[in-house]
């Protein structure tokens, strides 16, 4: 019987060792993994990927760029997307790239069983030597691991969120890699501020509470782009006082209610939202912050980047857990680390 090699890219630990628990057990193959799209393309070109594993959202070159090469160079491998950017551009984009499938994060043995079969590509074994080989992969400390986690859950809301605002602006969502970090205050000025131009910002925050998980969400939108997001959703005159108000809490309350939502699913945890509070308007980055430093002390700050393609709108987000929060959801992960 021929083996299969199987290359499972990912730049999440959790999510290669979730897609490499749901193969098949009995199934002939050897399993590689590529922690970022340069590694997947190298193993490919060295004959490691039959079929490949292939995450969408991933630093540096990500799984669109992947393709796209894969394409160019018609390297012989079959590509099965696994992702959660579940918007139905992300779908139409990389089956017009050559995958064969898309899979939707979180994954499931049952899932990509049933796909696996469908397309001939596995047949339950009728022999009980049939066994998968994996190869080792360098284990994480305990540390890395956690965040690890708490970064593939947020991938997977985010992307829930982004699907969300895709569909009600009829726009892509360029979707992030999501960026998870113990901070004090002055580390989030910092990072925000070393990232933003010197534009004028506005900001909203709303806080939130489940199962002892408390924090806020925080929305920061440029205003030179206040008037495009008006139009895309729908607002009769983009000019009227009071509207970029009026987008922000909107927007505020799809994203994070969203993503709250997608975050509270995996974690078995029902949030609770406030309404949407304007911190500034019309201000620098670093002006707003500073007018809000005793919102936010110690905290884990979950950091993404939403941009719609056209026209380029970007927005910042942060949903930022209290410190009294953080043991707790330390232990709300615990069930995910093994």
């Amino acid at each position: 019987m021929t083996t299969t090699s199987v290359l499972v890219c990912d730049d999440s630990g959790m999510a290669r060792k979730q897609m490499a628990r749901a193969l098949p057990e009995d199934w002939e193959i050897t399993v590689q993994y590529a922690a970022d799209g340069e590694e997947c393309l190298e193993r490919v070109r060295q004959g490691q990927a039959d079929l490949l594993f292939l995450d969408l959202n991933m630093p540096g070159l990500d799984g669109y760029g992947v393709l796209e090469r894969i394409r160019y160079e018609e390297l012989p491998t079959i590509v099965i997307v696994v992702s959660g950017d579940i918007q139905p551009d992300a779908h139409e984009r990389v089956m017009a790239f050559g995958a064969l499938a898309f899979i939707e994060k979180p994954t499931s043995a049952e899932k990509v069983r049933t796909l696996l079969t469908e397309y001939g590509l596995y047949r339950p074994s009728e022999s009980d030597s049939a066994a998968s080989v994996y190869s080792p992969e360098s284990p994480s400390t305990g540390s890395d691991q956690w965040l690890d986690v708490l970064r593939e859950l947020s991938n997977v809301a985010m992307g829930r969120a982004g699907d969300l605002l895709a569909r009600l602006l009829n726009v892509f969502i360029r979707l992030p890699v999501p960026r998870v970090n113990e901070l004090t205050p002055n580390e989030l000025r910092m990072a925000l501020t070393a990232t933003k131009d010197g534009g004028s910002w506005s900001g909203v925050c709303q806080g939130f509470i489940g199962s002892g998980l408390c924090g806020e969400a925080l929305l920061m939108f440029s205003e030179s782009r206040f008037a495009d997001m008006a139009n895309l959703l729908g607002y009769p005159d983009a000019g009227e006082p009071g509207l970029e108000t009026e987008v922000l809490m909107d927007i505020s309350s799809i994203l994070t209610g969203a993503f709250l939502k997608g975050l509270g699913d995996q974690l078995d945890v029902n949030f609770g939202i406030s309404h949407p509070v304007v911190l500034g308007t019309h201000l620098r980055v670093d002006d707003l912050l500073e007018q809000n430093t005793d919102r936010w002390q110690n905290m884990l700050a979950i950091e993404l980047n939403y941009a719609v393609e056209a026209p380029d709108i970007r927005c910042h987000f942060l949903l930022l857990f209290a410190e009294e929060a953080i043991p707790l959801l330390r232990e709300r992960l615990s069930y995910l680390l093994d």
